[in-house]
């Protein structure tokens, strides 16, 4: 299988590293007995779904999976938030997860911006403050797009007049327009505080950019540890 997905325009998840399977927990929750299982077998699944149903998840946390993503920074800051969020709520994740982003306070590459196609712009919901409705008119998008467009165009001509100019990389950037700059970063994070991650992106109320990358890592990793997370997944869905 491939090790990366594409996903919007320019972004993409890699999968980079994955430590264990559905055995590393099998073994980890076997342990307090001072057993272990050479091979997964029918009692070693009713295990893993035993502990799924009744909330063990510290097994889950013995397996790992490292990912690099490239995402707009709206969809960066989300999942960002969420992690550090799910970090300190007991029984919804752990603190061993890592996150390391490139900086262009260094990088001065090509920056590169999410821009969404006509048929792509979404209203606002009719019953909630946050989120979004259904997608707009395509001649009103073909228009939004030219704005967004203009307005790039525009900061990343300020940036480099800067950069050219002197202007330090880390103040340069100031000019810069934000939220759909791309930005690329590295995670690494346990299964339970993935499947965890799975459950909350991939509602459908949840951000429509950042459900696309949620579906992109558990194609990744569904045939990794494909009884595990079907427990987990199930469980909290």
């Amino acid at each position: 299988m491939n090790d990366t997905i594409n996903v919007l325009d320019k972004g993409y998840v890699r999968l980079v590293n994955v430590m264990g399977s559905d055995l590393t927990v099998v073994n980890a929750a076997r342990v307090s007995y001072a057993k272990e299982s050479k091979e997964l077998s029918d009692r070693d699944v009713s295990l893993i779904k035993f502990l799924a149903r009744e909330g063990h998840t510290s097994p889950f946390r013995h397996a790992m999976a490292q990912f690099e993503v490239y995402a707009p920074l709206m969809v960066a800051r989300q999942w960002w938030k969420y992690q550090i969020g799910s970090a300190h709520m007991e029984g919804t994740g752990d603190s061993l997860d890592a996150w390391n982003e490139s900086s262009r306070r260094y990088v001065t590459e090509e920056p590169a911006f999410y821009i969404p196609e006509p048929d792509e712009w979404r209203s606002a919901p009719e019953n909630s403050k946050q989120g979004s409705g259904e997608p707009i008119d395509e001649e009103e998008g073909f228009m939004y797009m030219a704005f967004l467009k203009a307005y790039i165009s525009q900061g990343e001509q300020l940036y480099k007049d800067a950069i050219k100019s002197g202007v330090c990389a880390e103040q340069a950037r100031l000019f810069l327009p934000a939220y759909g700059m791309y930005v690329r970063w590295y995670w690494t994070a346990s299964l339970q505080s993935i499947c965890h991650f799975l459950n909350q992106r991939l509602e459908h109320d949840a951000q429509k950019e950042i459900q696309e990358y949620a579906k992109a890592i558990l194609t990744l990793i569904e045939s990794k540890f494909p009884i595990s997370i079907d427990e987990l997944i199930k469980k909290n869905g």
